[in-house]
This record gives C-alpha cells, sequence and structure tokens, in this order.
C-alpha cells in the first residue's frame, strides 16, 4: 500500500538507467548514458486500432510484468524507468538478436526507457533491461518473434526535465526549446529528440510526474 501511494504521488519504486552528468547548464544537462541492452519491437500502429503506445503490452508480455512472461527462461526480471518515447528519433542498431524458441518463461522485473521510434508509418518501441544485463546474449530469449534483443553503447544527451502531463503540444515545445539552448552553448544535436516517462501515468497524478526531453548530441 505505502508504494502504491507512493507512485501515486510521484515516488520511482524501480530500477532507473545509469547515467552521468557531464556538463550542467540554467536550462538543462549533458548526460552520458552507459551501455545497455535493449528489447524492441516494430509495428504499425494500424495493427492495434491506431494505438501507437501497443507495443508496450508485447514488450510487457516479454518480460512477464504482472504476467506470464512470454521469454525462455524462469528468472524473473525487474522493471526499470524511464520510458522512452521517440518521435521520429534514429533507429538503434540492432545486435545480437535472440532466437525466438518455445520454452519456459523467465519473469524480467520491467525496465525503461520505452523508446518509440516513428519512421514510415512504423513505430519501434524499446525497454532497456536492467543493468545486470551485459550483453544481448545474456538476456532472456522472447518466444514472441516481434520482439529482438539488442546492445545500445554509451551515449550523450542533452536533457530537460518537468512534470505535468507530458501533451504532444508540450513536448514538442520543451524539444523547442532544448534545442535552442543547445544551439545557443554550442553543442551539436546529431538526432531527432525522444521523451522519457518516468511514472506510469494510470496510476501517478500529472502534477506528480517526472518527464525527461531529450537529444542525442556530441560534445567537442
Amino acid at each position: 500500500m505505502g508504494n502504491t501511494m507512493g507512485v501515486v504521488f510521484g515516488k520511482i519504486v524501480v530500477e532507473t538507467t545509469k547515467y552521468e552528468v557531464v556538463r550542467k547548464a540554467f536550462e538543462y544537462e549533458i548526460r552520458r548514458y552507459a551501455p545497455s541492452v535493449i528489447a524492441q519491437v516494430t509495428y504499425a500502429p494500424s495493427e492495434f486500432k491506431g494505438d501507437k503506445d501497443s507495443g508496450f503490452g508485447v514488450l510487457v508480455d516479454y518480460i512477464g510484468f504482472l504476467r506470464t512472461p512470454k521469454n525462455t527462461k524462469p528468472e524473473k526480471i525487474a522493471m526499470t524507468t524511464p520510458v522512452v518515447t521517440a518521435a521520429s528519433g534514429e533507429k538503434v542498431a540492432m545486435t545480437t538478436p535472440v532466437v525466438t524458441k518455445a520454452g519456459a518463461g523467465e519473469k524480467i522485473a520491467m525496465t525503461t526507457p520505452v523508446i518509440t521510434d516513428e519512421k514510415n508509418d512504423l513505430v519501434t518501441m524499446q525497454f532497456v533491461l536492467p543493468d545486470k544485463y551485459k550483453k544481448a546474449a545474456e538476456a532472456p530469449t522472447p518466444t514472441d518473434p516481434r520482439v529482438v534483443i539488442l546492445e545500445e553503447g554509451e551515449k550523450d544527451y542533452g536533457v530537460v526535465t518537468f512534470s505535468g502531463a507530458a501533451t504532444d503540444s508540450v513536448v514538442a515545445e520543451k524539444a523547442r526549446k532544448l534545442r535552442g539552448w543547445l544551439e545557443r552553448d554550442g553543442v551539436k544535436v546529431v538526432g531527432d529528440y525522444s521523451l522519457a516517462r518516468y511514472n506510469p501515468p494510470w496510476i501517478t497524478l500529472p502534477a506528480f510526474r517526472t518527464n525527461e526531453v531529450k537529444y542525442p548530441v556530441e560534445l567537442n
């Protein structure tokens, strides 16, 4: 009950993705994110009655959050945050895809970010798996052929944090301002922005939600 009430008021009770702050400005900060292992699904929203977030359910099935996991091991994997959505971001190159095969499920605690990349009417959504998985080959094998496992290397991002509901208009405005600040300070933007959400919107009250907009950057 205590954890549930905490989540309602914005408490983050799961593992978060690891990073270090390498530069801090008044309005934003530059972060260096550690390498990670990611579960990914690509789909057309039309397959799910136009719902762009439907890949979430596919990935939740894979990790076994509150249900039987659709993977080949009996180990539970913990959930992490944030969930990341990229409106038109660069696709992360897939490495070491896990071969799909039937078998007993390993519960994987839900992890984030969940990354959604929309291109050519397709959406790519990702969960970042817990830090204990250092290589894609160490993660449980999906039994759903739509889910692949990949590795992402160390990356730098310019990040701005805000609270409240992350509506399309709010996110677009935050992205516009962040890009302006980065360009003002001579930071090279090397890709599209993404949205990171740290709280489940169906539980946490809007005023207590933690959100971030971030651009991949290249430091001199």
